[in-house]
């Protein structure tokens, strides 16, 4: 039997250092099914008593930074864990691979939000700048950036590619949800439903490099 702890902190941009995650009002985690035969999982294994923990089978949220979690186990598995934004910022899915490799580990995990409201604008900015956009609203500058960056890759026909994502099978959508978290940029637009288990990108937010990457993919599962 393995113990293991994680907690979430923000991290600064200029300097490295770690501050209290407090753009998010609240962090679920939902472990391996396994846990849910324990009757202890979840509120008996958090450290701080004033946490506001909800517990429930393989369910534990956890509503105050730094939203740390403690347990114990046998395996490694993919952990999801959704970061609740202040300020209605929405729902944010991190997948983390809990391993046991080393004694001690840290995970980096990108967070985009798209047009934050004040609140939530000004708790991003103690991490470092926000580029283009004040109390929510881009900048003239802002949004010429954007149109240029929302002019497809001549190499790929969007529309095709579009229709292509839609006929993948379940495990290969979940490769491209991947790999679209994994090389997306700022300005990259993504909203993940939890509760409907549904994943939105808008395809003319993505980088070139992903969209061909995106477009290989396709190719290669589907066909030309």
């Amino acid at each position: 039997m393995r113990s293991w702890k994680i907690s979430l902190v923000l991290v600064n941009e200029h300097d490295g250092s770690e501050l209290p995650a407090t753009i998010f009002e609240k962090a679920t985690y939902k472990l391996h099914p396994t846990f849910g035969d324990r009757e202890t999982q979840g509120e008996s294994t958090i450290e701080d008593s004033n946490a506001n923990v909800l517990t429930g089978a393989t369910l534990t949220v956890i509503k105050k930074p730094p939203f740390k979690i403690s347990e114990e186990g046998w395996g490694e598995f993919d952990m999801r864990i959704i970061v609740s934004a202040i300020d209605k910022g929405g729902d944010h899915e991190l997948t983390h691979d809990l391993n046991f490799q080393k004694e001690r580990y840290e995970a980096e995990h990108k967070v985009t939000f798209k047009n934050p409201k004040p609140n939530l604008l000004e708790k991003l900015k103690e991490s470092g700048p926000v580029g283009g956009e004040e109390n929510g609203v881009k900048s003239k500058r802002g949004d010429e950036s954007a149109k240029k960056k929302k002019r497809p890759d001549k190499m790929v026909d969007m529309e095709k590619l579009a229709d292509s994502l839609q006929r993948l099978g379940e495990e290969d959508l979940l490769q491209v949800v991947e790999m679209v978290h994994n090389n997306k940029t700022a300005d990259t637009y993504t909203k993940n439903d939890v509760e409907l288990g549904e994943f939105h990108v808008d395809l003319y937010t993505l980088p070139d490099s992903l969209v061909r990457m995106l477009w290989e993919f396709c190719v290669e599962k589907l066909g030309s």
